[in-house]
Order: structure tokens, then sequence, then C-alpha cells
């Protein structure tokens, strides 16, 4: 069957497709692992920020017909070359990730990923409470109006965050990762905690991979930032509890679970998260509490100076396969799986 010379056309363009990869100021160490295993160079742009605050972006090499993947975690940190201020914060990361999608649709790119390695405002995912926002929502419609195309996410807060897309959303997991780094360590007698019930069902998967016991924890909070652990449900007694969350922000929520499990008898204790952002006096309160280790990722920007027992393991891998497959129209499926290996 002859084909079309538009079919022709079509697939010509596709044997030519160039994937280029660019990375915001959050998190340069990260982006510069990624693209070591993607096997490319990061592309060459200008960004700045302006005495008012205000920020500019241009990419300094053409992008016309490319497939551009932009690699910024929304949350804060310090600023590369050409900043007026040393501080990033979370508004700063997200406008910034806003005017460089802006920029690379207005230079004729292809298509746009995002490829955000800290979903910011995730937590603000429904209304709790009469005349509040929905800020993840809001967050979505904005990275679509800026002209992304794709979001490549890793674990959001609630997964019900992908359905606030109109574009699809690649949602990757860090557990197997943690699942490794703790087979490795060889422990025995464990139990997979989660510290709500919002996060029983993605402990109850690492629990599966490291073929252990799970235990659930009862939480409230009174207010922003606050946290009380009422109850453990689950036999924790002289076991090596694994304590499992998205996010550790002032850490408020896993040292009330720390002090939860002492108190039911728990043996060895262990915290592993995604997302270590560590606000206010979390390193102190970590640092002074009984737990051995505490696992993140390298998804947000870490401080050089931190407690020992503060572990950092790198997700660059995983997302840099997520990309590779994204680029080549590949499946992306097995990364939703926590079954798979990197």
């Amino acid at each position: 069957m002859q084909q079309s010379d538009e079919e022709k056309k079509s697939k010509t363009v596709a044997m030519n497709k160039t994937l280029k990869l660019y990375s915001g100021r959050s998190n340069l160490p990260l982006a510069t692992k990624i693209a070591e295993h993607v096997g490319v160079e990061l592309g060459v742009m200008k960004l700045e920020t302006f005495a008012n605050g205000e920020i500019y972006a241009r990419y300094l090499e053409s992008v016309r017909g490319c497939d551009v993947f932009i690699i910024q975690s929304v949350a804060g940190g310090v600023k590369g070359p050409g900043s007026a201020k040393d501080a990033f914060s979370v508004n700063d990361a997200l406008m910034e990730l806003l005017i460089m999608a802006d920029a690379a649709k207005r230079a004729s790119a292809r298509t746009v990923t995002a490829v955000i390695t800290h979903y910011g405002y995730s937590r603000q995912d429904k209304k709790s409470a009469s005349r509040e926002p929905i800020t993840a929502k809001m967050v979505a419609n904005l990275l679509t109006v800026a002209g992304i195309d794709r979001t490549i996410a890793i674990d959001l807060h609630q997964g019900q965050i992908q359905g606030f897309f109109d574009t699809p959303v690649n949602h990757l997991t860090a557990l197997p990762i943690f699942a490794e780094y703790f087979l490795e360590k060889r422990l025995e007698n464990v139990c997979v905690v989660s510290p709500d019930v919002g996060r029983a069902k993605a402990a109850k998967k690492l629990a599966d991979l490291l073929d252990a016991e799970l235990a659930v924890m009862h939480k409230l909070r009174p207010a922003h930032n606050v946290a009380e652990i009422t109850d453990v449900i689950g036999d924790v007694v002289g076991k090596t509890c694994i304590i499992n969350d998205d996010m550790i922000d002032t850490a408020g929520s896993v040292i009330g679970g720390i002090l939860a499990l002492q108190k039911k008898g728990a043996g060895r204790i262990f915290i592993c998260a995604t997302h270590g952002i560590f606000s206010g006096k979390a390193f102190a309160g970590l640092d002074a509490a009984e737990v051995e280790e505490v696992v993140v990722c390298d998804t947000v920007p870490m401080p050089t100076e931190r407690p020992e027992k503060i572990k950092v393991i790198s997700v660059a891998p995983l997302l840099a396969r997520a990309i590779e497959n994204v680029f080549n129209e590949a499946s992306v499926s097995e990364f939703f799986d926590p079954d798979f290996q990197i």
C-alpha cells in the first residue's frame, strides 16, 4: 500500500526529532545529573532576576521544532548566576517555570514538557474549610496556559492532582528507590508505617516491596504545619519501623510519629520521604529525635550542612528514563508500578 505525501512527511518529522533539556535555577544539581543519565548536555539559556524581583528568561539557542523538557523544582532554593538575591522562593520557582515555558512556545518549540520534581502548592488540593482556594488546581491551569503540553511529576501529595490537568501527566513514584535502599540494609522484623490514612495505600506498596507488615497512624491537624498523632493501628512492638511519607516540611508529623511509635514499644525507627523540604527548625527537631536515619530524595535542593542522619538518594536515573521514554514515544506506565526496577 502506497503512503501519501502527508504520511511520508509526518514520518520524516518524527525521525528528525530533537530533544532539548533545560533547567530552571531551583535545583540545578539534579538537572545536571538527569542530563548525564540521558546523555545530553543541558541547553544554554539566560535566566536573570531584575532588581525589583521580576524574572527574565531567554533561550540562547534555537528550539524551533524541538521537544523541550524543562526541569524545575517548585520549591525554595539558591539562585544561580545572574541573580539579584540569594534566596529562591516557591513563587520564584513557579514563575520561572511558567516564563521558561512561554519563551519556548514563542520560540516555536514542537512540544514543551515540564519535569516538576516537586509540585509546589500540592497540599492545597481540596477545600477543607469554606472560602478556601484549591491552589493545586490553579497551578495546573497556569502551567497549561503557559504552553506546557505534558507534565512529569514524582510523588504528588495526592494522586487526584493528575485530574487537575487537561494535558497528560506522568506521575512517577520513588517507592522502588526506597525499597532498594532498605533492602540493601538487610533490616529484620520490618513494619512500614503510614503517617495517616491518606498515605496508607502508598505505604502498603512499600511494605509489599519489602515483604514487611503495615501499620497506620491516625493524625489530626488542628492548624497548618501542626500535627497530632492520636493512635497507631497495627502491631509495632519491637519492630523495625519505617515511616513513609511524600514530604517532610517542618517535620512536626514525623516527630509526632516517632514519639507515638516509641510509646507503642517500637524498636529501631527510620523515616523516608520523597521530598525533603525541611522548613524552620526541622533539622534541629530531627537531629534531636530518636530516629536512626531520615532518607529523602534530591527532588528539592538540599543544603550541604545538614545532620548526619539525613541521607539523600537520587531520582535522576528514574526521571532520565521517563524523559527518554516520553521523547521516544515509548510506554511510561512501567514507572507508575512500584514493582519495576530502575
